[in-house]
This record gives C-alpha cells, structure tokens and sequence, in this order.
C-alpha cells in the first residue's frame, strides 16, 4: 500500500469521526450520544496519531475517556432505578 492511500485511509477515519461527533451533539439521548462521542473520538484519534499532532493526540484521549465515563455513570444510575 503506498502513503498516498494510507494518508487518504486517514483522513476518511478522520471525517467519520467528525460526523459521529457531530451526530453525537445533535442527539437528544444522552447514552447514544456519548457512544456517538466514544466512535468519533476514537476515529479523530486514529487520525490525530496518524498526524503525530501533540495537541490533539491527549485532547482525543481525554475527550473519549470522559465519555465512556459518561456511559457508565448512566448505565450506574439507570441500574439503580
């Protein structure tokens, strides 16, 4: 495979997650909306270490982990009703 496609490969996996993201903000139910938010994250990061970008590489990380909290802080108080 040459660079030439991998970089392409990349930068689709980086627009995926910009609409998962985007779908994610527009979603009224907060449990889809942060697995919304945990795909586009992981797919964003995916293209952030594709780019070796220092900036959005923990910035991706952060925002991914928060939102798997954030399901399981749902599911926690869901299960308790």
């Amino acid at each position: 495979m040459t660079w030439a496609i991998i970089a392409i490969i990349f930068k689709i996996l980086g627009a995926i997650g910009l609409l998962f993201i985007t779908a994610g903000v527009l979603d009224k139910k907060a449990l889809r909306r942060n697995y919304l938010f945990v795909f586009g994250g992981i797919f964003l990061l995916l293209y952030s270490s594709y780019l070796k970008d220092p900036v959005f590489i923990p910035l991706q990380t952060i925002f991914t982990l928060a939102s798997i909290y954030e399901i399981y802080q749902i599911k926690r108080v869901r299960s308790k009703e």
